[in-house]
C-alpha cells in the first residue's frame, strides 16, 4: 500500500510539475504578445516630428535648391508634381519660407522627387530634373508654374508636349529641344530612381513630406504653415546652440 502511494504522488507530483510548465509557457506566450502590440501601437502613433534622418545623408548639390548650399537649415522635400497636397505646400507654405527664412539665407530648399500618382507624375518629375541640369533658378520658376497650373490629379496632362509648352510660355530661358530630348530619352531616369529609393528608408508614405535638418514634417503639417515654422525655428535654434 505504502508503494503504490508513493508512485501516485509522484505521478501527481509530475502532473502538476507539467501543468506549472504550460502555465509558464501560457505566460511567456501572453507577454510576448502583449509587448508586441505595445511596439506596434508606439510605431504606429510614432508623430512624423519624431522620425529623425541624418542631415547629412541628404546630397544637397545634386538636387535642385532654393537659397543658399550653407543655410544653417535646410529643408528637403518629396514632391509629385501632380500631388495637390503639393499644390497647397507650393502655393501657401513656400512663399512665407521664401520671404522669413530662405532670402535672409538662413534656411534653404530642396527637391526631391516621389512621383506616385501616376505615369506622368514620372515624366514632370523627368521634365523637372532636366530643367534643373540646365539651370536650377530656371527650376523654381518651372516648380511653381507645375503647381500653380496643375490640372485634375484624374487626369494624364503631364504629356511630354504639355510640359515643354508650359516651360516656353514661363519663358524658361533654356534649350527646349534638349528639354524634349531629356524627357524622351529619360537621361535622367538614373537620377530618379535614386531619388525614390530614398523614400521607403526613410520612412516617406506620402507627399508633400518635408524633412527641417533630418526631422520629418509631414501630412497635414506640411501644409500648414506654422507648424513648418515651428520646426525651423526649433532646427535654428539647435543649430545656433550648436555653434556656440
Amino acid at each position: 500500500m505504502g508503494q503504490a502511494a508513493n508512485r501516485v504522488d509522484r505521478k501527481d507530483m509530475r502532473s502538476r510539475s507539467k501543468q506549472r510548465q504550460k502555465n509558464m509557457q501560457k505566460l511567456m506566450w501572453i507577454t510576448g504578445g502583449v509587448l508586441l502590440i505595445a511596439l506596434i501601437v508606439a510605431v504606429a502613433f510614432l508623430k512624423p516630428e519624431d522620425k529623425k534622418a541624418d542631415p547629412d545623408a541628404f546630397d544637397y548639390n545634386a538636387m535642385a535648391t532654393l537659397g543658399s548650399k550653407d543655410a544653417k537649415v535646410k529643408i528637403v522635400e518629396f514632391g509629385d508634381f501632380k500631388c495637390p497636397a503639393c499644390r497647397v505646400f507650393s502655393q501657401d507654405v513656400e512663399p512665407k519660407l521664401k520671404s522669413e527664412y530662405i532670402d535672409k539665407g538662413l534656411v534653404s530648399l530642396s527637391f526631391m522627387n516621389y512621383p506616385f500618382i501616376g505615369q506622368d507624375s514620372r515624366t514632370a518629375a523627368l521634365a523637372g530634373l532636366s530643367v534643373y541640369h540646365q539651370n536650377n533658378d530656371a527650376f523654381w520658376k518651372y516648380y511653381d508654374a507645375l503647381y500653380k497650373y496643375q490640372p485634375d490629379e484624374r487626369q494624364i496632362w503631364a504629356t511630354t508636349d504639355y510640359l515643354i509648352q508650359l516651360a516656353q510660355s514661363e519663358k524658361l530661358g533654356i534649350d527646349f529641344d534638349k528639354l524634349r530630348s531629356d524627357i524622351e530619352n529619360e537621361t535622367y531616369a538614373d537620377q530618379l530612381t535614386d531619388q525614390m529609393s530614398r523614400v521607403k528608408p526613410l520612412g516617406v508614405t506620402g507627399t508633400p513630406t518635408l524633412f527641417v535638418n533630418g526631422t520629418m514634417v509631414g501630412g497635414k503639417d506640411a501644409m500648414n504653415y506654422d507648424a513648418v515654422k515651428a520646426a525651423v525655428d526649433k532646427a535654428l535654434a539647435e543649430a545656433e546652440e550648436a555653434g556656440k
